[in-house]
This record gives C-alpha cells, sequence and structure tokens, in this order.
C-alpha cells in the first residue's frame, strides 16, 4: 500500500488565504547558542495550510473541531479529478460521485499550480453551491479540496461553508492532490485538538492499493 502526504508543509512561505496569519516559527532555544536542545514558538492561525473547517467556523452553535467524529475524517473515499478547463465545480462535475459516498476528495488544476509553486492565487477551482447541495444529496459527509478555500465567493455571504457546514459536513482545505490517482482510497486526516476550535491545521495522508 502506497501512503501520500497530502499535507502543506509549514514555513515562512506557506500560503495564506488573504487576512488570514501567516505561519512563522522562531527558535528560542539552540544547540548551538544554549547546548541541551532546540526549541521553538510557532505562530499560525487555524486555518493555516491543510486544514479541516468544523461547523462552528460558520455556525454558532455548531460543533468545534476538537468534536467532530473522527470516524467522519477516516476511512474510504474517493478521489475526482474535474477537467482542467473547470473553474466551478457543479453538479455536472460530479455526475461520477456514486450515492453513499461518505469522503470526497475534489482534484483541481489548482495542484498542478501548487506543484510548480505552492503560492496563492486568486483564480483558484471551487465548488459551487449546486454542486455543495448535489453532494449533500448524496449522502457525502466530508469534502476536501485542492483550495484555501472551497468556495470563490466575491459577496462575502460564504453559502457554500453555510451550507456544507450547517448540515453538519466536514471540510479539509488546503490538500495538495497532484500526485492522488483518481479513484477509490483510504483518506486519514487528524486536526490539532483545539479545545473549542473555528479550524484545526491537519496532516492528511492517502492510502492506496
Amino acid at each position: 500500500m502506497a501512503r501520500i502526504d497530502l499535507s502543506m508543509p509549514l514555513d515562512e512561505g506557506t500560503p495564506a488565504f488573504p487576512g488570514d496569519p501567516v505561519f512563522r516559527s522562531r527558535r528560542v532555544r539552540s544547540l548551538e547558542k544554549d547546548g541541551g536542545y532546540n526549541l521553538s514558538i510557532l505562530e499560525l492561525g487555524s486555518h493555516t495550510g491543510t486544514h479541516v473547517d468544523p461547523p462552528l467556523h460558520f455556525v454558532a452553535d455548531g460543533l468545534p473541531v476538537d468534536r467532530l467524529d473522527l470516524g467522519q475524517l477516516n476511512g474510504p473515499c474517493q478521489v475526482l479529478s474535474v477537467p482542467p478547463s473547470v473553474r466551478r465545480i457543479g453538479p455536472s462535475e460530479l455526475s461520477a460521485v456514486a450515492r453513499g459516498t461518505e469522503r470526497l476528495l475534489l482534484k483541481s488544476s489548482n495542484s498542478e499550480r501548487w506543484a510548480s509553486r505552492l503560492a496563492f492565487f486568486a483564480d483558484y477551482v471551487a465548488l459551487d453551491l449546486d454542486g455543495a447541495k448535489r453532494l449533500r444529496q448524496l449522502g457525502v459527509r466530508l469534502i476536501g479540496i485542492d483550495s484555501l478555500s472551497i468556495e470563490a465567493d466575491a459577496t462575502g455571504s460564504f453559502p457554500v461553508h453555510r451550507d456544507l457546514l450547517s448540515h453538519g459536513v466536514a471540510i479539509v482545505e488546503g490538500l495538495l492532490l497532484s500526485d492522488a490517482p483518481s479513484g477509490p482510497a483510504e483518506f486519514a486526516c487528524l486536526p490539532l485538538r483545539i479545545k473549542g476550535g473555528d479550524g484545526g491545521p491537519a496532516r492528511a495522508v492517502l492510502s492506496t492499493p
């Protein structure tokens, strides 16, 4: 079985969604200066790099990240590749998703762009509201995507986030899927156990036969 790390590496160059905190690391003890051991202070936002959006991200009384069902975040999944020409993923692009699919990873041209340069770009591929509703109807409980936001919404109302999270669908953003083959696989995702957290940076791994 092959394991593919889908997680963004965290360093000073890790891309952040505009307006979000950027990652910083500062060494406060070092083997060279202090002897004994290395130790660093990390500064990051709750939605840094590869991360999980729990309902609390947009729903006032929604579940925080530390109370998400780990069974929802881990298990069999489908990786769905959408054509490079697609900019918004709607119902027609989701026709291959079978009813009863619980975890779906959306692989778009975002992944190839990130494979060549890990930097934020504003014209990313995203899921639209009709696509989100269709996935809910099919029974999908977790949607992962290769962008820092699952939607591209110029109005600031975030309808895709609100629709999915208000119905208990977990979102994983910032996945690196360039090496992920299309089809069935096993998904593992463990966000930091931040008590009452509105998001959680995560390590995400895909296992394929």
